[in-house]
């Protein structure tokens, strides 16, 4: 697969994310691959931004349940956040727009089961998931 990359670093929202967790690893690098624009810049909870930015957001970085996706004071955390992310990705991705008709109520509850349990059905890496070179101009 061609890797797309921008002319410049992106100033974009940064998505924060556990680099432990295989599933947010994957998920991690599905966004890399096909952010063709290069708009996303991500961050590991595990690291020195991450935390802080989680912190700065009034999260504990020690308790990584949400996924958040941060632009400037903005932040979007749960399912909220999963939705920007696929909407910004573009088609066919950004087709996910309709599970914006579930309300809140019911889709923060179903990503927050999921993210309690994503170790135990996912598994868990005993080291941080690094990104390939291609990508470490995104990766903070």
């Amino acid at each position: 697969m061609t890797a797309y990359r921008s002319a410049k670093p992106s100033t974009g929202p940064i998505i924060l994310f556990d680099a432990e967790c295989i599933l947010c690893s994957a998920n991690a690098r599905f966004v890399l691959t096909r952010d063709r624009r290069a708009v996303f810049r991500l961050a590991s909870m595990q690291g020195e931004i991450g935390q802080s930015l989680y912190r700065r957001h009034g999260m504990d970085p020690g308790d990584p349940a949400s996924l958040l996706v941060v632009e400037g004071d903005r932040m979007r955390r749960d399912s909220d956040a999963v939705l920007s992310i696929y909407e910004t990705l573009g088609f066919p991705w950004a087709l996910v727009r309709v599970f914006r008709l579930v309300p809140v109520a019911i889709r923060d509850p179903i990503y927050r089961f999921v993210a309690r349990h994503r170790y135990r059905v996912f598994g868990r890496r005993d080291t941080c998931w690094v990104a390939p070179r291609q990508y470490r101009d995104r990766i903070l």
